[in-house]
């Protein structure tokens, strides 16, 4: 029979399993927990803070700077606050806080803080945010011109459908309405965006992007806007990327993983045209075209609560459907020969022909990571061709399967068969996503842990 675990160890090894810090006290403010992620963010051990009262852990803390002192005096949840503090290893921390009261029949016995640190993240950000603010001077100053990646001609397509779409786009370009660009992920939104703004009248002003999917609500809130000194704990007086977008361009990407709360500020700058810092009383004006995509149906977005349906109709005055992959049956060979050429002068290779063979399986393939896949297939079989000639044993395993499996004379039993189908969905998912596990499942609609079960049973490498 086996033993039976404490309900106190088990809590404790559950808490201290979670890749976020932990910080309870009790009721009085003394520490009753404290866990190793905890600690390492703030540079101590878990013994100098475990049974002290806050203040004394954490001297450069105050009643009221502390979130977990604020919520035992006010019993209210602190939801999201970022929070900015230096450790005592003079290291700058970023995290996001949230702060709950731990109520018992009715009585307060304490507080739990969850702190997420994006402090790689967030300097990261910072630093772009600097950059762009430097070079937008030097280009006020006549000191600097900037560069943009990609033209309207960049765009290579034999297919009707996407050759009517860069019509539109030189057509939308100057007219300097919002855009919505709709496609799936890696079909080459941002070749679209950055040629409108190329072709516009704002191609000598910023051009600045963002992916709505990459930072936490406050943090995104805070990039996008700005933050006043004092609005939160180690915040700065610095300009959020509409102020630096001032007359250009912002591209938003992936608007369809923006928090409501947030979509609705972002519609009141689109109605308005001002902008507020986060804890400022003063609006600015800016001059900003602010180009969206998304990918997946707009609609859909909306009638599935993730997209706004006032903010899907102020963007959607204008709208470009790129089309996938799959249905662009003209652009393989084109768009193949081109990633031929382009790792020939990378790779310093002189691959002269592409077995026809190949063409036959990239016409038979769904690509659901659209042009971005095949990119890196291409890539992938140009590492491993030696001669001149590009064949389907260069090409990814997955790919090669399905070849094998097409060639295959009889009926395959179910089970091997719906076994080979379900590896490579998962390979695909894991290409598509760069094998984040939590994008993958999402994108299979299965549980996380399903999915980790599911690569382990059958020995996929990620």
């Amino acid at each position: 029979m086996n033993a039976t675990i404490p309900t106190n160890e088990m809590i404790s090894a559950i808490l201290n399993s979670i890749d976020e810090s932990i910080h309870a006290v009790d009721k009085n403010g003394m520490t009753i927990f404290y866990n190793q992620v905890a600690a390492d963010h703030d540079g101590v051990s878990v013994e100098e803070v475990l049974g002290k009262h806050v203040l004394e852990a954490f001297p450069s803390l105050t009643k009221e700077t502390s979130t977990l002192l604020k919520v035992l005096e006010t019993k209210q949840a602190i939801i999201q606050q970022p929070q900015r503090y230096e450790n005592i290893k003079g290291q700058f921390i970023d995290t996001v806080n949230t702060t709950i009261p731990i109520i018992l029949d009715d009585q307060l016995i304490g507080a739990v803080e969850i702190a997420k640190d994006y402090s790689t993240i967030k300097s990261l950000g910072e630093k772009v945010l600097d950059l762009q603010a430097r070079i937008k001077t030097q280009v006020k100053k006549g000191k600097a011109k900037q560069v943009h990646s990609y033209t309207i001609t960049d765009i290579l397509t034999n297919d009707p459908a996407l050759m009517a779409v860069k019509n539109q786009v030189e057509k939308v370009a100057n007219a300097d309405s919002a855009v919505l660009v709709v496609g799936e992920t890696g079909t080459g939104k941002e070749l679209f965006v950055q040629s409108i703004h190329h072709s516009s009248n704002r191609s000598e002003s910023p051009f600045i992007a963002q992916n709505c999917a990459a930072l936490p609500e406050s943090l995104l809130e805070s990039i996008l806007f700005g933050t006043t000194k004092g609005s939160y704990t180690g915040a700065i007086d610095r300009a959020g990327l509409f102020e630096l977008a001032d007359g250009g361009s912002l591209f938003l990407d992936e608007l369809n993983s923006m928090p409501l709360e947030l979509q609705a500020k972002l519609l009141r700058v689109l109605e308005d045209g001002v902008v507020r810092r986060i804890g400022d009383q003063k609006t600015r004006k800016v001059n900003v075209r602010v180009i969206a995509a998304i990918n997946e149906s707009p609609l859909d977005c909306v009638q599935n609560g993730i997209m706004r349906p006032d903010l899907y109709y102020r963007l959607n005055v204008f709208s470009l459907f790129i089309p996938p992959l799959r249905e662009r049956n003209y652009d393989i060979e084109l768009l193949t020969s081109h990633f031929v050429e382009q790792f020939n002068e990378r790779f310093s290779k002189n691959i002269r022909n592409v077995e026809h063979t190949v063409f036959e399986l990239f016409h038979q393939y769904n690509w659901p990571g659209n042009v971005r896949e095949l990119k890196h297939t291409i890539e992938h079989a140009m590492i491993m061709v030696e001669g001149h000639t590009l064949t389907v044993k260069h090409l990814p395993i997955q790919l090669q399967q399905i070849k094998k499996s097409t060639e295959t004379k009889g009926v395959q039993p179910l089970r091997s068969a719906m076994q080979e189908m379900e590896i490579s969905l998962i390979k695909q998912a894991l290409l598509q996503t760069n094998s984040n596990i939590q994008q993958a499942s999402a994108l299979l609609e299965i549980p996380r842990q399903t999915l980790q079960y599911k690569i382990q049973k059958l020995n996929i490498l990620v």
